[in-house]
């Protein structure tokens, strides 16, 4: 069983950056793929990006690209979001996922982190 934390969130301004982080509490080598989520209120959550453990090769959703960047360090195990440039739609609650093979459901999940952005 893997337990995700995150950290990092708070309240910024416009084009602020922030760093969000994902520890686990248990060895991760297990896990094929962490990506993180958004969840805005009144909104569906949507994924915000990425990370193959084994590699590092990560994707992410358009309206991020460019402007977030997720990391991870293996032997750490932990996962990273780095959000520069900031916009008031990137206001949400952050959550950390990761899933045990190539195009499984999520099967581990954090319990979230606000991320809120002021014009």
């Amino acid at each position: 069983q893997v337990q995700l934390v995150e950290s990092g969130g708070g309240s910024v301004q416009a084009g602020d950056s922030l760093r969000l982080s994902c520890a686990a509490s248990s060895r991760t080598f297990n896990l094929f793929r962490m990506a993180w989520f958004r969840q805005a209120p009144g909104k569906e959550r949507e994924f915000v990006g990425g990370i193959i453990w084994s590699d590092g090769r990560a994707d992410y959703e358009q309206s991020v690209k460019g402007r977030f960047t997720i990391s991870r360090d293996y032997h750490k195990n932990a996962m990273y979001l780095q959000m520069n440039s900031l916009k008031p739609e990137d206001t949400a609650v952050y959550y950390c996922a990761g899933t045990l093979k190539a195009g499984g459901p999520y099967d581990y999940w954090g319990q979230g982190t606000q991320v809120t952005v002021s014009s």
